[in-house]
C-alpha cells in the first residue's frame, strides 16, 4: 500500500504520515465564526478536510475530527483587533447574539449536508468551553502572560521559535505586524478580553482578570487539547490561518506544554478560492454562497466537484463557466454510473449486491478473487494518487477510466467506483439525473407546465406538424428549459451564466 505522504506547512516539506496513537487518526478543523452565511471560499477548507478525513478512513485508521464552532471572541481583524463579529452583527441587526449563532451555525450545517461533507465526532461549540479556556489561561499565565488594561496578553517572546509557521519575519528580522501601545512585543496577542468600563457585552464572564471573554485563538488550543489531547496528529485550516491564528495557537500549545512542540505533528492549509469580482466578500451583499449556487441551478456537489479538480494547495479560480464545466463532468459520471447499474440489474439474479470488493487494501492488492487487470491497476493509481498529498484531480481521473472500462465484470466495476467514491464524496452510488436537475430560483414554469409541453411537441411531431412543434421547444427554451430530443431525461433546466 502507499505511504500516505502530506505537506506539513510547520516544515514546508512532504513527510510520511504517522499517527500519534497507532491505528489512530486524530484531526481538528478550524471551524466557521458563525456571524454570518459562510461563502463558497469558506466552505473550499471543510471540503479538503473533509477529504483529509476520508481518505485517512480509507487507509484504515480510526479517525476522530473535531470541527469548531466560534461563536465569541473572533475579532473583525484577524490580527487581534477591532470589534468582535458576533457582538457587531447582534448589534447591527438589534438581535440576540445567541439568535445569531444558532442561525449561521444552522445554515452552516445546512451547507456542509450540501456538499455531502461527512460528520465530524464533535463539533464544538467555543462558549461551552469557556471555564476550560479560563482555567488554560491560568496556567500559562504567571511564565508567558501580562495584563493591560484591556486584558490578559500573552508574551510571544516566551516561547522558542514564534511565527515560525507563518515565516512572521523578514529575512532581516522585522516584524510584519503593526506596533500597538502597551504591548512588550508586536506580535503579542489577547488571551483574554476586558469587557471596556461602561460597555456590557451580550456575552461576558467572570474572569481573574475581570469581566470579560476570551481571545479567538485561545479557544481552538483549548478545544483541540480537550477533545484530542496533545500532541494529536493534524490541525487543518485555510492558508488565511497560518500568518496570524495559527502560529498563536502554537505558542499558546507550548507554553502549556512546557515545551517547543506545536501540539499538532502536521499543520495543513488549503489556498484560496478567488473570484474576479469582488463578490467573495461578504460585505459585497449578495455574495457567493452554496445557497446562491442551488438557486441558479447548480447541484452543490458540481461545486464539490470543482474544488477537488484541483490540488488543495493551489489556488482556484471560481468562474459561473468553470462550475458550468464540473457539473457537465458530475453528469458525465452520473450517466456512467447509472448506465452500469442498469446493465447489472439486466444480469443479477440474487440479491442487491451493496457494491463492496472484499478486502480491499486500498491499491487493489488485497481484492479477493479473480479482478479485472485494468480495474486492479486503476484502483493502485486511484490509491498512488491520493496518497500523494490528495492529488485528487488526479483520483479524479482515475474513477472516470473505471467508469469507462469495457468487457469488465460490472460488479466488480460498480464496487471499485463506490471505494473510490468513499474517498471523493460525490454520491455516484445514489445520485440520479433528475437529481442534478435543480430547478433555478429564477425559473417562471412549472415542472407540470414543461411535461404538458412536451407532450403537445411529441404530438404535433407524430402529427407532423412540425412548425408547432418548434414553436413549443422554442417557447421553453426562452422559458430557461433545454428539450433534449432523443434523450431518456427528455429536459433540462438551461442555466443562465
Amino acid at each position: 500500500m502507499s505511504e500516505l505522504k502530506l505537506f506539513n506547512s510547520l516544515t514546508r516539506q512532504l513527510e510520511t504520515f504517522t499517527p500519534v496513537h497507532e491505528g489512530e487518526a486524530r484531526v481538528y478543523t478550524c471551524g466557521p465564526t458563525v456571524y454570518n452565511y459562510p461563502h463558497i471560499g469558506n466552505m473550499r477548507a471543510y471540503v479538503f478536510a473533509d477529504t483529509l478525513g476520508r481518505v485517512l478512513s480509507y487507509k484504515g485508521y480510526k479517525l476522530t475530527h473535531v470541527i469548531n464552532i466560534t461563536d465569541v471572541g473572533h475579532l473583525t481583524d484577524d490580527a487581534d483587533a477591532g470589534e468582535d463579529k458576533m457582538e457587531k452583527m447582534a448589534a447591527e441587526k438589534a438581535q440576540s447574539i445567541w439568535d445569531i449563532a444558532r442561525h449561521y451555525t444552522q445554515a452552516y450545517w445546512a451547507d456542509i449536508k450540501a456538499l455531502n461533507i461527512r460528520q465530524p465526532a464533535h463539533w464544538s461549540i467555543a462558549t461551552d468551553y469557556v471555564p476550560q479556556m479560563i482555567d488554560y489561561a491560568k496556567s500559562i499565565a504567571d511564565k508567558h502572560c501580562y495584563e493591560l488594561e484591556s486584558g490578559l496578553y500573552f508574551d510571544t517572546s516566551t516561547v522558542a521559535h514564534y511565527g515560525a509557521l507563518a515565516r512572521a519575519k523578514t529575512e532581516e528580522g522585522k516584524g510584519r505586524i503593526e506596533e500597538v501601545d502597551g504591548k512588550r512585543n508586536t506580535a503579542d496577542f489577547a488571551i483574554w478580553r476586558k469587557t471596556p468600563a461602561g460597555e456590557t457585552r451580550q456575552m461576558e464572564w467572570d474572569s481573574p482578570w475581570g469581566k470579560g471573554a476570551p481571545g479567538w485563538h485561545l479557544e481552538c488550543s483549548v478545544m483541540s487539547e480537550a477533545l484530542l489531547g496533545l500532541p494529536f496528529d493534524i490541525h487543518t485550516g485555510g492558508i488565511d490561518h497560518r500568518e496570524i491564528h495559527h502560529p498563536n495557537e502554537i505558542a499558546q500549545n507550548q507554553a502549556r506544554c512546557g515545551s517547543d512542540h506545536s501540539g499538532a505533528r502536521f499543520w495543513m492549509h488549503n489556498n484560496f478560492l478567488i473570484e474576479r469580482s469582488g463578490k467573495m466578500s461578504k460585505s459585497s451583499g449578495e455574495f457567493l454562497r452554496v445557497q446562491l449556487l442551488i438557486d441558479k441551478g447548480f447541484h452543490p456537489l458540481a461545486y464539490r466537484l470543482m474544488c477537488l479538480q484541483a490540488h488543495y494547495r493551489s489556488e482556484l479560480e471560481f468562474s459561473w463557466e468553470g462550475l458550468q464545466a464540473a457539473f457537465v463532468r458530475l453528469k458525465r459520471m452520473v450517466m456512467g454510473v447509472t448506465n452500469l447499474k442498469a446493465r447489472h440489474a439486466d444480469t443479477q439474479t440474487g440479491e442487491a449486491d451493496t457494491w463492496t470488493l472484499k478486502q480491499v487494501q486500498g491499491d487493489g492488492s488485497g481484492v479477493q478473487g479473480d479482478v479485472a487487470p485494468a480495474i486492479s491497476a486503476t484502483l493502485k493509481d486511484f490509491a498512488a494518487s491520493i496518497a500523494d498529498d490528495l492529488n485528487t484531480a488526479i483520483a479524479i481521473t482515475a474513477l472516470e477510466t473505471i467508469i469507462g472500462i469495457k468487457k469488465v465484470d460490472v460488479a466488480q466495476q460498480l464496487a471499485a467506483i463506490a471505494d473510490m467514491d468513499k474517498v471523493l464524496g460525490l454520491n455516484l452510488m445514489a445520485l440520479t439525473r433528475q437529481d442534478l436537475r435543480v430547478r433555478p430560483k429564477a425559473a417562471t414554469i412549472t415542472e407540470e407546465d414543461i411535461e404538458t409541453a412536451l407532450t403537445a411537441r411529441k404530438e404535433a411531431r407524430a402529427a407532423k406538424d412540425f412548425a408547432k412543434s418548434d414553436a413549443i421547444r422554442d417557447d421553453l427554451i426562452a422559458k430557461g428549459v433545454e428539450v433534449m430530443d432523443g434523450d431518456p431525461l427528455g429536459w433540462d433546466w438551461k442555466l443562465d451564466i
